[in-house]
């Protein structure tokens, strides 16, 4: 699909909305006031996600807008295309079926994308049977290391999307994990990480899972090379005649589809678990990337994750405009940041097992849509990516909460609750969930409604203080709400937000899915390496302030 996009900024409905903005002056509080039906009206269910978007800073006239600009940029046809394995990524000339990385294996024919005449269906349920008969011979014990013994630590080798998702999900879905079994993650090149991560391990336990589509991602390999050099050592320790090649392919697979560098590192290639370059990184959590997460809650529960996955997408696809909660979401972030000059959006997940979803979302939405030119190549018309960040509440409100309540930055927040906590304790007579959710709820109702001068002198504030305990309000936020942190509900949130971020790029016109941004820096870092390992020639193709900083290091560098 390379049809040129619409510009948004030349549509009917961006010229009502520009309008709306112009001496926009949000109340929440008579908005509230004067329509008891606004919490209903804006309140949304999505698979086992309710959804509130009441305290959105939009009215009737915005809301009618954004979904008149859906239509006038053709977002359902955009959408359409996807779900059909259309070529979307057009940079890369790659269709973009992440979807269908979650669709049942008994879908109808008509929802079976087909990429040149390749059943992909099919291909996504072989690999998926085959990641799933591994991860239930090394939960059983039936996958034994070289010296025989069952694995009790799982080591996921990978960058990007290969590491942020399964850790994401690893720590979010705890309560799941299989007693006597654990996973760690490497992935920064620095060698702090692989150091610190394999620091206690013992090395006849220990399965590494090395996941790198080609095999030659510079940092996956670096550490996938440091981690074997560790286990042959470790396993000489305990086996003076030791087989390194036959302990190297007990204690390494592979997410990858380069089998013959996949056999070159000493990995059985039949252990090597492929995907398809139609699954970008930041969207693979639930292709074999997530093989080390199948091992640690099992693959009935991954099932689990790919339905709820698979919920929200049919809800994206299927659910009127008006009602189509990624949608509704994604219209709002363009409203602002481009009408109302928001940059930056929060996500503050009210779990503790949350605590990586925000660092996960970073990739999702920054290395998608931080672009600035569109999918057939001309200047972007608006502002693009917001920059996504947050923290796990109640952290937050002691860290950054002053500057989205009382500062002078618009913030969006998408606050995240669960009705049941994982892990349920008391203190004393008070259910610590409930202490906790009180702060989930007091903190929207505070950034909304805010708190007047006369409520500040009202409590006996002195008045020269009453300035500096004023609360505006009209700062906006949703809130998202399920029953319980399940596999299933873990799918919905991230297929939300995925959504999410496909629609904000389809009003702006870019593509989505490709990264060309990342690039630049890795050639750069290939031509710098050698200055400063000592190569002189190297060194003086640098600019003057990269010299200098060369300099530096050498000067410091103890060996």
């Amino acid at each position: 699909m390379t049809d040129a996009p619409v510009d948004p900024t030349g549509t009917s409905a961006w010229a009502r909305l520009a309008s709306l903005a112009e001496g926009f002056s949000p109340d929440l509080r008579e908005w509230f006031d004067r329509d008891p039906g606004r919490t209903e009206r804006l309140t949304f269910t999505a698979g086992d996600l309710l959804v509130d978007l009441s305290k959105s800073l939009v009215d009737d006239d915005v809301l009618a807008a954004l979904l008149d600009l859906a239509d006038e940029v053709g977002l359902a046809a955009r959408r359409e295309a996807m779900f059909a394995g259309e070529r979307i990524n057009v940079t890369e000339d790659r269709a973009v079926l992440h979807t269908a990385l979650r669709l049942p294996a008994d879908a109808p024919a008509d929802r079976r994308p087909r990429v040149d005449g390749q059943d992909v269906l099919a291909d996504v349920h072989e690999v998926l049977g085959r990641v799933y008969a591994f991860a239930e011979r090394v939960r059983s014990g039936e996958w034994t290391g070289a010296t025989g013994e069952r694995v009790r630590t799982v080591v996921n080798i990978g960058i990007g999307g290969s590491d942020l998702g399964p850790v994401m999900a690893y720590e979010a879905l705890a309560a799941y994990r299989q007693e006597g079994l654990a996973c760690r993650f490497i992935s920064n090149i620095d060698p702090t990480d692989a150091a610190t991560t394999l620091a206690g391990l013992d090395p006849a336990t220990t399965l590494f899972v090395v996941s790198s589509k080609t095999f030659g991602t510079l940092e996956t390999l670096t550490n996938a090379r440091l981690c074997k050099q560790w286990l042959l050592d470790g396993l000489r320790g305990l086996d003076g005649g030791l087989d390194e090649d036959a302990a190297v392919a007990r204690h390494f697979v592979a997410v990858s589809t380069a089998l013959d560098k996949v056999a070159d590192f000493g990995i059985d290639p039949e252990n090597a678990f492929g995907f398809w370059d139609w699954v970008g990184g930041r969207y693979s959590l639930d292709s074999a990337i997530g093989t080390s997460l199948v091992v640690a809650i099992g693959p009935e529960r991954f099932a689990e994750l790919l339905a709820g996955f698979h919920a929200m997408d049919e809800h994206f696809r299927t659910a009127e405009t008006a009602r189509n909660v990624p949608v509704l979401m994604g219209l709002l972030n363009v409203w602002y940041t481009d009408l109302l000059g928001a940059q930056t959006h929060a996500v503050l997940p009210y779990s503790q097992l949350l605590h990586r979803f925000p660092a996960y979302l970073q990739q999702l939405t920054m290395e998608s849509n931080g672009k600035g030119v569109r999918w057939d190549g001309t200047p972007v018309t608006t502002d693009t990516g917001e920059v996504f960040w947050g923290e796990p509440g109640t952290n937050g409100q002691h860290a950054f909460y002053q500057l989205i309540h009382q500062g002078t930055r618009l913030v969006p927040a998408d606050f995240i609750a669960f009705a049941n906590p994982a892990y349920p304790l008391q203190d004393g007579e008070n259910d610590v969930h409930e202490l906790f959710l009180a702060n989930f709820l007091a903190q929207t109702r505070a950034l909304a409604f805010g708190k007047t001068a006369d409520e500040v002198r009202a409590e006996g504030t002195e008045e020269s203080v009453v300035p500096a305990r004023v609360f505006t309000g009209n700062r906006p936020t949703a809130s998202i709400m399920a029953p319980d942190l399940t596999p299933a509900v873990l799918g919905q949130l991230v297929a939300l937000y995925e959504h999410i971020t496909f629609t904000q790029g389809v009003v702006w016109g870019i593509d989505s899915f490709d990264q060309w941004g990342v690039e630049l820096g890795k050639q750069l870092a290939q031509q710098v390496g050698p200055a400063i390992a000592g190569d002189a020639d190297a060194l003086g193709e640098q600019d003057p302030s990269t010299r200098s900083l060369i300099a530096y290091y050498r000067e410091n560098r103890r060996r």
